[in-house]
C-alpha cells in the first residue's frame, strides 16, 4: 500500500482541499430576486464588491470542507481596470450561446486526498478584453461560433504570464503553497500577485455569533482565529506590502448607501488599481487578508512565492527548503500512487488519464442550500420578495444540502447535476472508490431525496426529471471496486437499494401517464434533441410516449434485477424482490416492441428505428421520426444472467421459467428469445433482428458514427425534419455542434454533437450484447464497408475513436482544441487538455462547457478498458514471435 493509500484510509487528509467555486455569482442560490434572474441580480460586476450568502469563489481555490476559511489567487498585470481576483465569463443573456467562461485554466494534477494539487491560469500581459468579449459575443448570431479568448489575440507572442498554484501537504492541516509565476513574453513584464486568504461572511447572516479575525503577528505571519475551527496560522514570503480588509459589502458602490466602514470587500481592488494604499497602511487585522508581492519580470524569467497554512505558530521565516522537501515528497508519491493506475506504455494516453482525473478531484465544491431559508431569508436581512414562496424550487421543503460534491463544473455548473454525477463516480472509483460511493449515498439521503421518492435534478430545478441512471452507477462503482480488489461491497449496494427501491416506484407512480408501461419522462436531461420542448410544450394537449423514457425504466429495471441478484448471494431474502424487477422489464420490453391492431408503437418496422409516440386526446397516435439517441437508447437495457450466478439463485429461477411459459402459452410477447436450461440468459430490451438493424443506422458515417464517436441525431437530418401537428410545423435539423436552438438558453445542444455519457453506455452496452452472441452476432463496421466484426471489437472501436478526442495526431493537432494553432506551436500549450461537455459532430472540436470534466471524465476509463483489451493480444503476438 503506498502513501496515498494509506492516507485514504483516514478520515481528515480530506478536511482542505479544491472546494472553492469558480463562480458564485449568477448562480440560484445568490438570487433573492423576485422573478428568480439569477444571472441579471448578482452579475459579475457584484461579486468583487457583495458578500455571498451561500459559498465562494476564487481561482485555483482551496477551502476547508465547510467553506469557512477560503484561499485564492488574485493578480493584476498593472493594466486591468480591476483585480483578477475570479474567473470572468459571459452570462446565459450576453453569449450567442449561452453561458461561458472566458478565461484559460487547466487542471494539472491532484491526489484523491489533495496532498497535492497543481492548478495552472494563463493571464494576458495586455489589458483583459471584458467588453470585447461581452459585445462581440452579443453581436454574434447563433449559427455563428462563439468568441474565444483565444480569438483575441492576446497570447499571441507569448504575451502572458502562467501562473502556476501547487499545494502539497505536510499533513491534514498543514498544507505548503507554491505559486510559480512565467513570463512568456521576449520582453519584461509587470505582475502583481496577491494570494488571498479570508473568512466567508457567516456573522452577517445570524450563522455566526462571533466575528472572526486574521491578526498580523509579525511581517511574515498572521494568526487566524474563528469560533468554530480554532486556530490556524498563515505565513508567507516577505511581501511588498501585508493587505487586511473586511469581507463586507460596499453599499456605497453598489447602492449609493454610506459604508459602515471603509474596510469593505473591494477595498484591495481600489488600492492596488488607483496605487492609493493609505486607508490599509496601518490597519493589521480583518476578515480577508493579501500579502501582496510586485515582480517586473524579465523576458522568459520566472519567480516563485511559498506559503503555509497550518496550525502551528511559525516562529521564523518560511523556509524555501523545507517547502522543496514537502513539494518533492507529495509529488513522487502523487506519481506513485498513479503508476499503479494509468496505463503504462502508451504516453499520449498517461497524460489524458492524469489531467482527466485531475480535472475530477479539482470539481469537487462545497454546496449549501438550505431551502426554507431561502425561501424565507436570514434573520436580520431583507425578506425575499413574496413570489418565492410560489415560485423555482418552493416545493423542494426538505431539501437542506451542505457537503463537498462532485459538480460537472465549477465555473459553468457550479451546482451539482444529478445524473451527471452518476458518471463522475465511475471515474471517480477508479481513484477513490469511498467517494465515489459516499457520493452515490448522498443524494439518496433525506435530505437530498424528496419525501415522494424523486432525487433532485440541479437547483435552477430540483423538480426537473433526469434520467435514472442512479442504480446504473452504484453497481458500476460497486463492480470496479469488485474488480480490483476481489471484494464487493455489499453493505454499499443494500443500503442503496433500499433507497432506491422508493426513487423507482416514484417513477412508476408518477411518469407512466396511461399505466401501459410506456414512460413520459420529460427532457430527460437530452435538452433540445426534440422538435418541441418535451417537459412542458406538449402540442395541443398530447402525452408525449418517449422511447427513451422508457427505455430508461427498462434499464433501471435491469440494474434493480442485477443488484437483488448480487445482494441475495449473500442475504437469500433479496430473491423475492428480483421477480419483481424482472416482471417489470418484461412488461416495459412488450409495451416498447408491441405491433398489433390498433397501436402505435415505438418500432418502425419499415425504417427499423425506435422514435417517440405523441398521443393525441382524440385518439390518434403521430410517431415522431427524429432518428436520435432516443432510438439508440433502447439498446442501453441489457443484462446477461450467468449460469453461475442462476444457480444461486434456484427459486428465482423457477419463477422466470414459470413466467416465461405462463407468456408463451397465452401468446403473449417473449422476451427471452432462446431459454435453454443450464446456459446463459439474455435480457434485452431490443430483439436480435431489431438490434442488427438498429446497429446498421448506429454504425453507418452517413448517420450517427463520426470520427469521435457516436452523434446524437443522425446526420440524415441534415437538411431538415419537421411534423405537422394540428396545423403547426415542428421540426429540427443536425447541428454538429453549438445548437441553433434558443431551448434551454443555447448552450446545450443535442442535435448532433458527440456526448460522452450516452456514448459510454452504448460502449458497454455492446459489450453486453456480445458477452452472449459473441462470434454469432457480426456486423459491419462501419456500415457499408464490408467489414465484420463481433460486438465487443466494435465497442472497442467506438472507444478509440473517443479516446481520439483528446489525442495528438500526426499534423500535431488534437481534435477537441479546434485547431487552435498555439496549442500545437506553443510549447506550453502542447500538452494541455480541456475535457468539454460535448464534441462536434463532424471534427470533434470541443463545444459547450470547456472544463465539464465530469461526465467527459470517463474517457479515463475508456483508456484503461482500451489497454486491457489490447495487451493480451499484444501478448500473444510476442508469443508467437518468440515461437517462430
Amino acid at each position: 500500500m503506498n502513501a496515498e493509500q494509506k492516507r485514504l484510509t483516514g478520515n481528515n487528509w480530506k478536511k482542505w482541499g479544491p472546494y472553492l467555486s469558480e463562480r458564485q455569482w449568477g448562480t440560484v442560490r445568490e438570487d433573492y430576486s423576485e422573478h428568480g434572474n439569477a444571472w441579471d441580480y448578482f452579475p459579475h460586476d457584484h461579486a468583487r464588491s457583495r458578500v455571498y450568502r451561500w459559498g465562494e469563489d476564487g481561482i485555483a481555490g482551496i477551502s476547508d470542507e465547510m467553506q469557512r476559511i477560503c484561499f485564492a489567487v488574485a493578480l493584476w498585470n498593472g493594466k486591468d481596470p480591476i483585480l483578477k481576483e475570479r474567473l470572468f465569463g459571459l452570462t446565459g443573456n450576453e453569449g450567442n450561446h449561452g453561458e461561458d467562461v472566458k478565461e484559460l485554466y487547466y487542471y494539472l494534477d491532484s491526489t484523491p486526498t489533495h496532498s497535492y494539487m497543481k492548478h495552472l491560469y494563463k493571464y494576458p500581459q495586455e489589458k483583459y478584453p471584458y467588453a470585447d468579449l461581452v459585445n462581440t459575443n452579443r453581436n454574434r448570431n447563433r449559427f455563428e461560433k462563439e468568441y474565444e479568448l483565444l480569438d483575441t489575440g492576446l497570447f499571441n507572442e507569448g504575451k502572458y504570464f502562467d501562473v502556476i498554484t501547487e499545494y502539497a501537504k505536510q499533513d491534514a492541516e498543514d498544507i505548503y503553497i507554491r505559486i510559480s509565476i512565467h513570463n512568456r513574453a521576449d520582453e519584461t513584464a509587470y505582475l502583481a500577485l496577491l494570494p488571498t486568504l479570508w473568512f466567508r461572511n457567516l456573522w452577517s447572516f445570524g450563522l455566526l455569533d462571533e466575528k472572526p479575525s486574521i491578526t498580523q503577528l509579525n511581517d511574515f505571519s498572521v494568526q487566524l482565529q474563528h469560533p468554530e475551527l480554532g486556530t490556524y496560522y498563515f505565513s508567507y514570503d516577505k511581501p511588498v506590502r501585508t493587505l487586511f480588509t473586511e469581507n463586507e459589502t460596499n453599499t456605497q458602490r453598489l447602492y449609493d448607501q454610506p459604508n459602515a466602514t471603509p474596510f469593505v470587500k473591494d477595498a484591495f481592488h481600489t488600492a492596488v488599481i488607483d496605487q492609493q494604499y493609505d486607508l490599509l497602511q496601518e490597519k493589521k487585522q480583518g476578515t480577508k487578508l493579501a500579502p501582496m508581492y510586485e515582480e517586473n519580470l524579465a523576458a522568459n524569467e520566472s519567480t516563485t512565492i511559498y506559503l503555509r497554512l497550518g496550525r502551528e505558530l511559525p516562529v521564523e521565516p518560511l523556509s524555501a527548503d523545507k517547502a522543496e522537501e514537502v513539494f518533492n515528497n507529495r509529488i513522487a508519491e502523487a506519481d506513485e500512487f498513479y503508476e499503479a493506475i494509468l496505463v503504462k506504455e502508451n504516453k499520449e494516453q498517461r497524460n489524458i488519464q492524469r489531467q482527466a482525473f485531475a480535472g475530477m478531484l479539482w470539481s469537487k465544491q462545497y454546496f449549501n442550500i438550505d431551502i426554507p431559508r431561502w425561501l424565507n431569508g436570514d434573520r436580520g436581512q431583507i425578506a425575499p420578495p413574496e413570489a418565492r414562496k410560489t415560485g423555482r424550487n418552493h416545493h423542494w421543503h426538505s431539501l437542506n444540502n451542505e457537503d463537498v460534491i462532485s459538480m460537472p463544473d465549477k465555473w459553468e455548473y457550479p451546482w451539482y447535476a444529478a445524473w451527471d454525477l452518476a458518471f463522475h463516480c465511475v471515474p471517480l472509483s477508479m481513484i477513490d472508490p469511498q467517494f465515489a460511493k459516499e457520493q452515490l449515498i448522498l443524494f439518496l439521503r433525506e435530505w437530498y431525496m424528496h419525501p415522494n421518492g424523486q432525487l433532485p435534478a440541479y437547483e435552477w430545478s430540483f423538480g426537473d426529471v433526469n434520467p435514472p441512471v442512479h442504480a446504473w452507477s452504484c453497481l458500476q462503482v460497486y463492480k470496479m471496486e469488485k474488480e480490483k480488489t476481489g471484494k464487493g461491497d455489499i453493505d454499499f449496494l443494500e443500503r442503496a437499494f433500499q433507497k432506491l427501491l422508493i426513487n423507482f416506484t416514484w417513477w412508476v407512480n408518477r411518469k407512466d401517464h396511461k399505466g401501459n408501461n410506456v414512460f413520459e419522462g420529460g427532457f430527460l436531461g437530452l435538452d433540445n434533441i426534440g422538435v418541441f420542448d418535451r417537459s412542458n410544450m406538449i402540442p395541443g394537449g398530447g402525452v408525449l410516449e418517449q422511447a427513451d423514457g422508457t427505455s430508461w425504466m427498462a434499464m433501471y429495471s435491469l440494474n434493480m434485477l442485477e443488484m437483488a441478484l448480487e445482494i441475495a448471494q449473500h442475504n437469500k431474502n433479496y430473491e423475492d424482490v428480483t421477480t419483481k424487477f424482472f416482471e417489470h422489464f418484461v412488461y416495459i420490453a412488450e409495451s416498447l416492441n408491441r405491433i398489433g391492431e390498433n397501436w402505435t408503437g415505438s418500432w418502425d418496422e419499415e425504417e427499423g428505428f425506435f422514435y417517440d409516440v405523441l398521443a393525441m386526446p382524440d385518439g390518434r397516435y403521430i410517431p415522431l421520426k427524429v432518428r436520435s439517441l432516443v432510438g439508440l437508447s433502447t439498446m442501453f437495457a441489457v443484462l446477461v444472467l450467468k449460469k453461475e450466478q442462476l444457480e444461486k439463485v434456484p427459486e428465482f429461477y423457477r419463477r422466470l421459467k414459470w413466467f416465461q411459459k405462463y407468456r408463451k402459452d397465452n401468446g403473449q410477447y417473449l422476451v427471452i428469445e432462446n431459454l435453454k436450461q443450464h446456459d446463459d440468459i439474455l435480457l434485452s430490451l431490443v430483439p436480435k433482428d431489431r438490434l442488427q438493424r438498429l446497429l446498421k443506422a448506429l454504425l453507418d458515417e452517413k448517420e450517427f458514427l463520426s470520427k469521435g464517436g457516436i452523434r446524437s441525431i443522425s446526420k440524415i437530418h441534415e437538411h431538415g425534419y419537421s411534423v405537422n401537428i394540428n396545423g403547426e410545423e415542428f421540426g429540427l435539423d443536425y447541428q454538429p455542434a453549438e445548437g441553433t436552438s434558443s431551448l434551454f438558453g443555447g448552450n446545450s445542444n443535442w442535435r448532433g454533437p458527440v456526448w460522452m455519457p450516452m456514448n459510454y453506455l452504448l460502449v458497454k452496452a455492446l459489450k453486453q450484447y456480445c458477452d452472449y452472441y459473441g462470434p454469432d452476432c457480426q456486423v459491419e463496421f462501419p456500415t457499408g464497408s464490408g467489414n465484420k466484426m463481433m460486438l465487443s471489437e466494435i465497442s472497442e472501436e467506438i472507444s478509440k475513436r473517443l479516446v481520439s478526442i483528446f489525442e495528438m495526431g500526426e499534423d500535431g493537432h488534437r481534435p477537441a482544441n479546434d485547431h487552435y494553432s498555439i496549442y500545437k506551436d506553443d510549447p506550453h500549450f502542447k500538452d494541455l487538455i480541456l475535457f468539454y461537455e460535448y464534441f462536434h459532430g463532424d471534427t470533434a472540436r470541443g463545444v459547450g462547457a470547456s472544463h465539464q470534466t465530469g461526465w467527459t471524465g470517463v474517457v479515463a476509463e475508456l483508456i484503461q478498458r482500451i489497454n486491457k483489451t489490447e495487451q493480451p493480444a499484444k501478448e500473444k503476438n510476442s508469443k508467437l514471435k518468440v515461437a517462430n
